[in-house]
């Protein structure tokens, strides 16, 4: 009857621990498994054919990148990860060189009509997924309109 007791006792604890966790631990939790992670303009360095893009146009790339809806995310199967690296219709992908972490991460963002196409590519991991930012769609900047 004790251990009855006792184990209900520690199982409300649990339940309460987890339910309440503060804000600060969501967070942490959430970013471990976030696909579209927001980019700092400190951390990211952007470039466009082999040229770096600086300034102004550098921040509002990363603004209109973060400000994307994440759509959804493309299974890649094994051995399959240049096809997504390099596709034969992407065109020239704005490269995206960051830290997530202590990782090293580099995204390659392939601009079409309808949506923008992202492989993340760490370590030896890639994940490609869909996102929709029609200011980063549509936008003539010479760096969004030369994405295509």
């Amino acid at each position: 009857m004790t251990w009855a007791i006792v184990m209900l006792i520690l199982m409300s604890l649990v339940k309460i621990v987890l339910t309440c966790l503060p804000t600060g631990v969501i967070e942490w939790l959430l970013g471990k498994f976030e696909v579209h992670a927001k980019l700092s303009d400190e951390n990211a360095s952007l470039s466009l054919d082999g040229k770096r893009l600086e300034g102004a146009e550098k921040q509002k790339v990363i603004d209109q990148f973060n400000e994307a809806i994440f759509l959804e995310k493309y299974y890649i199967y094994p051995g399959d990860e240049e096809r997504y690296l390099h596709p034969e219709n992407g065109g020239t992908p704005l490269v995206i060189d960051t830290k997530k972490g202590k990782k090293d991460v580099k995204l390659f963002v392939y601009r079409y009509d309808d949506h923008i196409d992202v492989v993340k590519q760490y370590k030896k991991k890639v994940i490609a997924y869909r996102v929709l930012s029609e200011s980063l769609q549509k936008e003539s900047l010479s760096v969004a309109g030369s994405l295509a």
